[in-house]
């Protein structure tokens, strides 16, 4: 099957996905026209929105089926999904949180959640409207994220993050360490909860010997390096559901704080090994696991068990054939 994914590259995602596909005998790539200092890069074709629209007729021609991102496709107003269904291909769109995170109805059931990232609520309707008239079917990673495009499409799938587990050779917590590092990487620090996070260390550093960094605007690859040597990684304390620092530490064997709703809490498997904590009870967290290095260990190595199950890439793409199977053709 030739599938293309785009156009906004999320956490590493489209890469990935496309990778797995690949691997698998499909003709799958990533064509990206959101550029940060994460610098992803594989599996992609780094573009832009006009190289993008002049290529869009040769790629509907081309492509099987259409796996957009964060409520993007190939051309403005989404002009181009009529197209796509008038060939009688298939679609999906996957949603990621800010895309859609209406503000009041995330705030329903968390007073922590920030939204300041997302657009006007009647801008995200009128999107969701927009390609739920021709896209029948969607993807969402949580729960979080679920209630918000559920009313728009026939069927909505929950396929969580995927990584690529080879890079991430786990280094566990040691129970003897002297001096734990803590380590903290916003990509946005208001909706990771950065001041609260911080607030914390600086109260907690008056009472433990710990060293703490901050890991920020550092190409990918670089920042992995860096959480090898954590003792503890804080994510974040905010949005209800974990991201892909969460994944990728636990990965790593490391023992992760980060805020996840009771509600979404209860959707996920009974083992999530993530320390729950939002601002409030952030402090209190972070002097538990400061205070009980046999429980960071026994948390990393829970940790890597639970990534290696539930966020290794062939799992995601194991969930993404059944759907890619089952979806309506135009």
């Amino acid at each position: 099957m030739r599938i293309f994914h785009g156009t906004i590259e999320i956490a590493g995602q489209m890469g990935i996905l496309s990778g797995e596909l690949k691997r698998r005998g499909h003709l799958a790539n990533g064509y990206n026209i959101f550029h940060s200092y994460l610098g992803y890069k594989d599996h992609l074709y780094n573009t832009n929105v006009v190289e993008l629209e002049q290529m869009s007729k040769h790629l509907i021609n081309f492509f099987d089926l259409f796996h957009f991102h964060y409520a993007s496709s190939l051309l403005k107003q989404y002009k181009d999904l009529e197209m796509i269904k008038d060939k009688g291909k298939k679609m999906i769109m996957h949603h990621w949180g800010n895309d859609v995170r209406f503000h009041e109805q995330a705030r329903e059931n968390n007073p922590y959640v920030y939204t300041g990232d997302s657009p006007a609520n009647v801008v995200m309707h009128n999107r969701l409207n927009a390609i739920s008239q021709y896209v029948d079917e969607a993807i969402v990673q949580d729960y979080e994220v679920y209630t918000y495009v559920e009313k728009y499409y026939k069927k909505v799938h929950v396929v969580p993050i995927s990584i690529d587990l080879a890079p991430f050779e786990p280094h566990f917590p040691k129970k003897d360490v002297k001096r734990p590092l803590i380590l903290h990487a916003p990509t946005n620090p208001d909706f990771k909860g950065t001041v609260a996070i911080e607030a914390a260390i600086r109260q907690l550093k008056k009472s433990y010997d710990f060293e703490y960094r901050r890991i920020e605007k550092m190409n990918h690859e670089a920042a992995i390096q860096l959480y090898q040597e954590a003792d503890l990684i804080v994510d974040q304390i905010r949005c209800g559901s974990y991201g892909l620092l969460s994944v990728e530490a636990m990965a790593l064997g490391k023992p992760v704080i980060a805020f996840v709703r009771s509600d979404v809490a209860n959707k996920f498997p009974a083992e999530l090994p993530i320390w729950n904590a939002n601002p409030d009870t952030v402090m209190t967290a972070i002097q538990t696991l400061l205070e009980n290095p046999k429980l960071r260990n026994e948390l990393g190595k829970k940790g890597r068990a639970y990534a290696e199950k539930y966020h290794a890439k062939e799992i995601g793409v194991d969930m993404l054939e059944r759907i890619y199977a089952n979806l309506p053709s135009g």
